[in-house]
């Protein structure tokens, strides 16, 4: 499947100011759409819709068997360029959006570059809209623009931003990961290292709860790493949206992280920086796969081997990583304490150390000394075995904290009814779980 929009050498196409850029989402219609609109769309008037008249029908025997064809209209909307500014006119009973905006029936708004089109409902998007004279391609290296078409900002990290990208040849959309070397001129050595360590991790794991690195450019100036994307966003986003994740849900994700980290451990890789930030969702449904990120503090360790370096994100840390930093060193044990504070904040939306001026005391010396506490109002309605997890792997003493492996024997982890098959070579299966 082509992309919709590309440069075209002729001058009535080369005028158009935009282009419908079908793209593949998670529905069988989109995935139709896509092989339907694979042409250029350069008209400076076009409709869209069920009716066999349209310059662009949905009137296909697969769509038509579609629980959803029937909320799209016969005309639904209209793409139109008055004045050099491009429109889209929502005719449809059931909505169009724009970029999760109801337009509204008989009513139509102006299309920026990179708006996504849904249809019907907010959650079924079906288009980008890409705005052929806003070139982003122009400062990539050829090959990379010959194989991907990069659209707008969908993230931005310590070492780079994040762009949704397309792989021309397909469709299929990726996460491109940027990281310029320039950004870092007082300490640009440490920099590199920091990326080309992220980008060794990337390239050496591979876990169904990992993300994966799906292509990989250089120049003198620049990283570029295409990952896969994950639609359903960051966890964190997830549990400030819902406030509370439910239990059984909190469990699939939570078995996941630990099935993901174990891999890391048995790979001699620690990560040092888990928080609800990296761990990202595959859909916005609740029962998902996740998928941990964010390799730029992670460490590849000879065996028995000690860190000693000060890193990660300090609400996350363990309590070594404070005291020990510099002198005994810490171990793989870290990673076991931040899963247990991620636990925390995916059941009541905070994690257990935070500034709080009744305490009387810092985060870090919360963390070295353990001290939080289960509020009533929060933590009532949990299991004693999701508290008793918690309480494990919150124990300052790595000797005595709960291990990974560990962690996946407790009794709150063993409990699995709906099996959930994760996709990928080392498949495993995890479970939604019951209360």
């Amino acid at each position: 499947h082509r992309p919709l929009s590309r440069h075209n050498q002729s001058s009535q196409c080369s005028s158009t100011l935009a282009s419908v850029y079908s793209l593949f989402l998670a529905s069988i219609e989109v995935m139709v759409l896509v092989l339907l609109f694979s042409p250029d769309c350069v008209e400076d008037d076009a409709w869209f819709g069920r009716h066999t008249k349209c310059n662009y029908s949905f009137d296909v025997p697969i769509l038509r068997e579609s629980s959803r064809f029937a909320a799209y209209s016969n005309k639904h909307f209209r793409i139109f360029r008055e004045k050099n500014i491009v429109y889209v006119f929502d005719n449809s009973n059931n909505g169009t959006f724009v970029d999760g905006q109801v337009i509204g029936k008989g009513k139509m708004l102006p299309l920026a570059n990179n708006a996504v089109l849904s249809l019907a409902e907010e959650r079924h998007k079906v288009f980008v809209f890409i705005d052929l004279m806003a070139d982003e391609q122009s400062n990539l290296p050829k090959e990379l623009s010959e194989k991907y078409m990069i659209t707008k900002k969908i993230g931005v990290g310590v070492c780079g931003e994040v762009k949704l990208a397309f792989e021309r040849a397909t469709c299929k959309k990726v996460a491109l990961k940027t990281i310029n070397k320039k950004d870092f001129p007082a300490s640009v050595g440490t920099a590199t290292r920091s990326a080309e360590r992220e980008i060794q991790i990337l390239q050496k794991i591979d876990h169904p709860c990992l993300i994966k690195t799906k292509d990989f450019f250089q120049t003198d100036d620049s990283y570029y790493i295409f990952l896969e994307l994950m639609e359903g966003g960051e966890l964190f986003d997830r549990v400030k949206s819902k406030q509370q994740i439910k239990e059984p849900i909190a469990k699939l994700y939570f078995y996941q992280m630990l099935k993901a980290v174990e891999y890391l451990h048995n790979n001699g890789i620690i990560h040092r920086d888990l928080k609800p930030e990296n761990v990202l969702l595959s859909s916005h449904d609740d029962v998902c796969v996740i998928k941990i990120t964010d390799f730029n503090q992670s460490k590849i360790l000879e065996e028995s081997a000690l860190m000693r370096t000060l890193c990660g994100t300090p609400t996350y840390l363990a309590p070594e990583v404070f005291t020990d930093a510099v002198t005994v060193g810490y171990s793989r044990a870290v990673d076991a304490w931040s899963l247990g504070v991620v636990l925390v904040n995916t059941f009541i939306c905070y994690p257990p150390f935070y500034p709080d001026a009744r305490i009387g005391l810092s985060v870090s010396d919360q963390i070295t000394q353990g001290i939080y506490t289960f509020i009533p109002s929060k933590w009532d309605g949990i299991s004693d075995d999701a508290k008793d997890v918690v309480k494990k792997l919150l124990r300052v003493d790595p000797n005595v904290r709960l291990t990974i492996e560990e962690a996946l024997q407790h009794p709150w982890l063993m409990v699995r009814f709906i099996a959930v098959s994760l996709p990928g070579p080392s498949a495993i299966n995890v479970g939604t779980f019951t209360t």
